[in-house]
């Protein structure tokens, strides 16, 4: 059992939870993530690592409440306790001195993207980090991601903070007024991972992203997490989770993502049965 040490709501629908686990927490570096089940009828659901406390150990997840299994955790409370969790599983990011960084997160993504932000400005590298959503309640980890950045901007859809705009709207501004960007990092909802890695290709900046198939055991076996890039077959758990933007058949992985659409509905539509009101999320 691992206990949640805190647990609070942070945005419509996204939760952020400190949970115990030394051994993950030991051994966790920035880009890595974990499967866990709140309990013996959940599925079992990835979540990158969004902090480690070695310490205290204690690892850091942020999620959104996407379906039954999600809606679940974000009843639990501090106390409470996770089944079982994995990890950390997959392959780290590449955390070095490469000079100056373009880092894109959108909606829950950014939990992701922060520990990346805070690896590579420790490393000693200029970090131009640009956070997006629809509105600016949207917009998570605004404070924190701004420790580790040179500079921090802001877009929204709605022009409610920042930029009204898109991410990709700034990455373009930062690329106009000639800062030279030796790689860039896009971590959020898979069309805007798709529209950010495009337009690294019109700018020529070599882009990471992360991406979060369908999985099962995370751990290569179940080849659910299959996607294709430069024409090959790679396993999301093992091959990634980051791999290069500009090489991920898109089209592709946006299809697969929507496989068990109905069912997800089913599941979720069964669960308010049981439960009632969920307009609280």
């Amino acid at each position: 059992m691992f206990d949640i040490l805190s647990a609070k709501r942070i945005a419509p629908k996204e939760y952020d939870f400190w949970v115990d686990a030394p051994l993950i927490a030991g051994h966790a570096q920035p880009g890595q993530f974990v499967v866990l089940r709140p309990n013996e009828h959940g599925e079992r659901i990835p979540l990158t690592i969004a902090d480690f406390d070695r310490s205290r150990g204690a690892i850091r997840i942020i999620f959104q409440v996407v379906g039954k299994t999600t809606a679940v955790m974000a009843s639990m409370k501090e106390g409470d306790s996770f089944l079982d969790i994995s990890g950390p599983l997959g392959t780290p990011s590449e955390i070095a001195r490469l000079g100056t960084v373009m880092m894109v997160g959108g909606g829950v993504g950014i939990a992701a993207l922060y520990p990346i932000i805070k690896g590579l400005k420790e490393r000693g590298n200029r970090v131009i980090t640009i956070l997006g959503g629809r509105t600016s309640e949207l917009v998570i980890m605004k404070d924190e991601c701004g420790v580790y950045s040179d500079e921090l901007i802001i877009t929204t859809d709605d022009g409610s903070e920042g930029i009204k705009g898109l991410v990709t709207d700034a990455m373009r501004m930062v690329v106009e007024r000639r800062d030279r960007i030796d790689q860039a990092w896009a971590i959020g909802p898979s069309i805007m991972m798709k529209f950010c890695a495009l337009t690294a290709v019109e700018l020529n900046i070599p882009i990471w992203v992360s991406m979060n198939p369908i999985m099962v055991d995370g751990t290569g076996m179940c080849g659910c997490c299959r996607l294709t890039v430069d024409g090959q077959i790679k396993f999301g758990c093992v091959d990634g989770p980051e791999f290069d933007g500009s090489k991920v058949n898109w089209d592709e992985f946006m299809n697969r993502m929507k496989q068990y659409r109905d069912e997800e509905h089913v599941s979720m539509d069964k669960y308010q049965e049981k439960v009632g009101d969920l307009s609280w999320l």
